[in-house]
């Protein structure tokens, strides 16, 4: 049947190099390599922003095919100090990547990422256009005023209404007319209980709607107090600044991906970043091959969304090499 069929992660491996890198203000990367050391470069973009490399990323590659370049973006994961704002932005994460290709001696290499990892490596790759073999993009997130308005003011609220009155739980309702700005005094302030408690509300409220049915694996991941305190103060910083990007910054430059082979695959009921974000993408970038999975939320771990993601690495390995 169709489960058979589908395509899996390829299974666990490790790294046979991992690296700090020191960049400006003060952070110092995680960088790993995994996979073939001559292989296809391909580097993994993490979301959230703040999320965080796992070990199970390393295996959307074939790692007789690929060389699989995972890293920590500024102030999460491995990367340190962790959860610092100082020099926290879209521009430097940019940088970072370049760093990184400098580091690693890479020409060229296949640009990988999801949610937030897709923005990233949009901008990335409008940016640095000559730097990119091919994008493979999942849950198109534009990272637009409307879009975080979807999400921590008014529209997800309709479709988990009891995760939502957890997220609103930790903010009087005096403050609720803008719960960014509000979550965003408590994740930055001094009173560290106060601080906790946002960040894990924030964090589950993402958790709980990422998956198309409930995963209880990802919800204590997200739950976790190093990962929740990571993920909510950097993602509430990015989104109280607009994530550092000019009003339609994506689409308007989408013109730059023309010549790079394209990936996008959204979930039909993604509850994060709804799947208008990936259909306007697509029209601004219509080169691009556009899968939605029809019975997949935001995760990259539901099951549709795997299979479109390895099925997406294999064929672009044969496109580029």
């Amino acid at each position: 049947g169709k489960l058979s069929s589908m395509r899996q992660l390829f299974n666990p491996i490790e790294p046979y190099a991992t690296h700090t890198l020191p960049v400006s203000d003060g952070h110092r990367l995680y960088v790993e390599e995994s996979g073939h050391r001559d292989g296809l470069p391909v580097v993994f973009v993490h979301g959230g922003p703040g999320a965080g490399c796992e070990s199970w990323h390393r295996q959307f590659f074939d790692p007789a095919v690929y060389r699989i370049i995972l890293f920590d973006q500024r102030g999460c994961g491995r990367s340190e100090p962790h959860a610092g704002l100082a020099g926290n932005d879209t521009a430097a994460l940019v940088a970072d990547m370049e760093a990184i290709c400098n580091l690693l001696g890479i020409e060229r290499w296949v640009v990988f990422g999801g949610s937030w990892g897709s923005t990233l490596g949009l901008v990335y790759a409008e940016t640095h256009p000559q730097r990119v073999l091919g994008l493979i993009l999942r849950g198109i997130f534009l990272c637009r005023p409307r879009d975080i308005r979807w999400f921590y003011q008014e529209g997800a609220s309709y479709l988990l209404p009891e995760r939502w009155e957890e997220y609103l739980a930790p903010i009087p309702e005096a403050e609720r007319a803008d719960l960014v700005g509000a979550y965003y005094r408590r994740l930055t302030g001094n009173d560290e209980i106060r601080r906790m408690a946002a960040a894990k509300a924030w964090s589950l409220w993402e958790a709980h709607a990422s998956t198309l049915l409930p995963r209880p694996a990802v919800v204590s991941h997200f739950g976790n107090p190093r990962t929740a305190l990571g993920l909510a103060r950097i993602e509430c910083h990015y989104f109280m600044h607009d994530s550092f990007l000019e009003g339609d910054q994506i689409l308007k430059h989408a013109g730059r991906l023309r010549e790079i082979p394209g990936v996008i695959v959204h979930g039909r009921y993604d509850v994060v970043c709804p799947v208008e974000q990936a259909w306007a993408l697509h029209r601004a970038w219509p080169g691009a091959q556009l899968t939605v999975v029809p019975d997949a939320g935001h995760s990259a771990l539901e099951p549709g969304i795997v299979d479109a993601l390895v099925t997406a690495t294999v064929q672009m390995a044969m496109r580029v090499r």
